[in-house]
């Protein structure tokens, strides 16, 4: 197929890297200082299992003008949520109505964006489980594991867009999935704010604790809301808190039976303030301190983590180094 991936960062590149190495005709639309390594280095998708594949520039087409869209028969989405509704305008004005158009994003709202937008065309929201380090020179590391779900629709958009080292589901009940996985994801400011790899953290008992009050707190905001979150691993979400407070050695051993993790990963949001990018507190903290506000419960770990996000965020901080206590305050 003709793939477009709308806003190539690290998981656009790795993702369209394996399609591309499938066999997929890839077209990667993004910023000229990610596209320009691309094309001097050639792209490298590597990962935790030690999976190397290399895909020339040549077998890519590198694209900075958003009209490269018109040849697409399958839009992928992986820009930032704040720049969802940009996204969107360009592909109403550029994409064929008849290409799908996938969300493969954090935060729950960028599907709903993307049809409103785009009305009448097949918009899919989805989730993508694991993270993506650059680690540059055209190189993107796959740092922990998961498969990719869509949501279900007409077709086998999932089967066609399988690839070797890229494992792609449908579900009808993506919703709940999405919820799930930003449960998970709210680990993603905590481990920003640590300064620590994401398994230096887990293998923190005090860590584990403050995680699970996190978690504890989203999985009371949405029990009250009557909204269901489907895990992203066998583990029930709402065994989340129970499984990380217990003692290091029986916590290491469930939760090496259900994700494997780069001993040197970090979240997304560690590089975001690293690098002094904007941030998707708002799309994760923020969806549950509003949620809760609707509902009428306190979040106040959700409200906590925020603020020190946007502190450090605004001051420039690029690696905050607190621990659980001061975080607590």
């Amino acid at each position: 197929m003709r793939i477009v991936i709308a806003g190539a960062g690290s998981i656009g590149c790795f993702t369209g890297g394996l399609l591309a190495a499938a066999g997929h005709q890839v077209t990667l639309l993004g910023r000229p200082r990610i596209l320009g390594e691309i094309a001097e280095h050639g792209l490298t998708c590597t990962d935790f299992s030690g999976m190397t594949q290399m895909i020339e520039a040549d077998r890519l087409t590198l694209a900075t003008d958003p009209t490269c869209l018109a040849d697409a028969e399958v839009v992928i989405v992986t820009v930032k949520s704040r720049a969802t509704a940009e996204m969107t305008a360009l592909i109403a004005a550029h994409a064929p109505a008849q290409a799908p158009v996938i969300s493969w994003q954090n935060g729950m709202d960028n599907g709903t964006s993307l049809r409103a937008g785009l009305v009448g065309r097949d918009v899919r929201a989805g989730m993508v489980p694991f993270n993506v380090v650059p680690s540059g020179a055209g190189c993107f590391h796959r740092a922990t594991s998961g498969d990719i779900v869509i949501e279900t629709g007409a077709g086998d958009l999932a089967k066609a867009l399988n690839a070797p080292d890229l494992s792609v589901t449908e579900s009808a009940r993506i919703e709940a999935v999405q919820w799930g996985k930003l449960v998970v994801n709210l680990n993603n400011a905590l481990n920003a704010l640590s300064g620590l790899t994401i398994l230096e953290q887990l293998s923190d008992r005090a860590w584990r604790r403050l995680m699970a009050d996190q978690a504890a707190e989203a999985i009371r905001v949405l029990k009250a809301a009557g909204i269901e979150a489907q895990p992203t691993t066998p583990l029930p979400v709402w065994m989340m808190p129970f499984v990380l407070r217990l003692p290091t050695a029986l916590f290491s051993r469930i939760a090496a039976q259900m994700l494997t993790i780069d001993p040197t990963a970090r979240t997304s949001m560690a590089y975001d303030l690293a690098e002094q990018r904007p941030t998707e507190i708002d799309s994760l903290q923020g969806e549950i301190i509003a949620l809760g506000a609707q509902y009428g419960c306190e979040t106040p770990v959700c409200v906590r983590v925020a603020e020190l996000i946007n502190r450090a965020s605004q001051e420039g901080v690029v690696q905050p180094q607190y621990s659980p206590k001061q975080i607590w305050g």
